[in-house]
């Protein structure tokens, strides 16, 4: 399994990274539409995996080099997943930020994602302005999805994608159970879902939802998954990833790297 290594961290901080050929194609929403507009877009929402930049949480048990390395591992499962559920009928996005950082994700977004960067100051306003981007490129329909989830799975994706094809004006969340969620997915760009919401709190989805109300849309949920940003849940993953409870295609990267960790007595 491919990591990073400091010496990406000190090239992303040099600025030297920014001059790194990258694989994907960056969105431009300012140029016309050439998406069909049946194809929903599964989108991860990421910062670059730079050490000190990422999963700061769990620094301790971890350290900036270990949390920057199972934040790739928590992309690439999350990423695969996504790529598993597109079909014909998806595409897999990354949202990214800073940009400069595109070279970043050469090794741990399929060569067939996307990127389009990230704009906006507050967590609430980034997403809202994400998903006018997507729409603004064509889009048919737009899931916004965190990077903190590894263990959902590719049905859960396809399910959202399904749920989103359905006739009529609909909201799609993915319950996290601490109050928030790891996905919204939209058939319309409806930026009032992401107004007057106490963001990082446990009354995320509830607003959520009141927002979906005012707006007298249908609200769908996804079945609840958990987020992965503190020791607590860190050790919540490494119980259910390493004690036989999930089957070996749930978040195989983020499985390996946290195994070699309890191996090395890290974790």
């Amino acid at each position: 399994m491919d990591v990073i290594s400091t010496r990406f961290a000190r090239k992303a901080e040099s600025g030297e990274i920014s001059q790194m050929p990258f694989h994907h194609c960056v969105l431009d929403p300012s140029t016309p539409a050439t998406t069909a507009k049946d194809v929903c877009a599964l989108a991860v929402m990421t910062k670059a995996p730079r050490a000190g930049k990422v999963k700061t949480r769990l620094v301790p048990p971890l350290s900036a080099e270990e949390a920057a390395q199972l934040n790739i591992c928590f992309l690439r499962d999350t990423a695969s997943a996504i790529a598993k559920a597109c079909g014909t009928t998806a595409r897999g996005i990354g949202v990214y930020t800073p940009i400069g950082a595109e070279a970043a994700y050469n090794d741990v977004l399929p060569r067939e994602f996307d990127l389009i960067p990230q704009r906006g100051d507050g967590f609430g306003e980034r997403l809202a302005f994400a998903a006018a981007d997507l729409f603004q490129c064509g889009f048919g329909s737009v899931c916004l999805i965190d990077s903190d989830s590894p263990t959902v799975s590719a049905d859960v994706y396809a399910n959202a994608v399904e749920l989103l094809s359905k006739p009529g004006d609909r909201v799609v969340l993915g319950p996290s159970d601490d109050g928030g969620y790891y996905l919204i997915g939209l058939e319309r760009n409806h930026r009032r879902l992401f107004e007057r919401i106490d963001w990082s709190t446990e009354r995320v989805l509830e607003q959520t939802k009141q927002r979906a109300r005012e707006l007298n849309l249908e609200v769908e949920l996804l079945p609840t998954g958990y987020d992965v940003d503190d020791a607590t849940t860190l050790r919540r993953l490494c119980d259910e990833l390493l004690s036989g409870k999930t089957t070996n295609d749930i978040a195989p990267n983020s499985r390996k790297f946290l195994a070699t960790l309890i191996a090395q007595k890290k974790l």
